[in-house]
């Protein structure tokens, strides 16, 4: 039988998680301002094209929640480039992710909004910081389920190494060399604008 509080619980834990992560972001050092962001974003949409210009099969997915406003930077500048319109989805990877039952806490999925077939298509697969690799592992688990496309790529606005998967990225904004015990994080200022910390 199920605890009837376990989803109730799962929020107060991400709430309290979200709490301790903005006291962290608050010392966390920029490495990547919004002009920076803007330009790393730039060289992707030119990297895409350079790859394949014909964009009628491409499709681009953000990764909930860190990848949606990188895809969207991508994709507004992949359709100024080649003035074509570039279908946009967003895909939740949670019940994916190899480490939800380690993490004893009962995940709370966020929407996933798919709005076109993958079958056929060149799939980029857009995430903020590119890491171990397990969070794209199952960023591509849960493609193959929307259809079989014709390839998947990945694109990410920071690299900061540490690879314990053997996945590839395919397009980067910006190589950052990390510790690996610190976080890099996409946060949105007060003033609406992005920036990459490193806490």
């Amino acid at each position: 039988m199920s605890n009837p509080d376990s989803g109730h619980s799962g929020h107060k834990y991400e709430r309290a998680v979200e709490r301790e992560n903005e006291r962290e972001l608050a010392r966390g050092r920029v490495v990547l301002d919004a002009a920076g962001i803007q330009r790393a974003t730039t060289r992707i949409a030119h990297e895409i094209l350079e790859r394949d210009a014909d964009v009628s099969d491409l499709v681009i997915v953000a990764i909930v929640r860190g990848g949606e406003p990188v895809a969207k930077l991508v994709c507004a500048q992949l359709e100024a480039l080649a003035k074509h319109a570039v279908p946009l989805g967003a895909l939740d990877i949670t019940l994916y992710r190899d480490d939800v039952v380690a993490r004893g806490v009962r995940p709370m999925p966020r929407p996933t909004r798919m709005p076109f077939s993958v079958d056929g298509k060149r799939v980029v697969l857009v995430d903020d910081v590119m890491f171990t690799g397990r969070t794209i592992r199952a960023a591509m688990d849960a493609v193959l389920d929307f259809g079989r496309p014709a390839a998947i790529q990945v694109a990410t606005l920071v690299d900061r190494g540490h690879r314990e998967l053997p996945i590839k990225v395919d397009f980067v904004g910006k190589n950052i060399p990390t510790a690996r015990a610190e976080r890099v994080v996409l946060r949105k200022r007060a003033d609406g604008e992005l920036e990459v910390v490193i806490v």
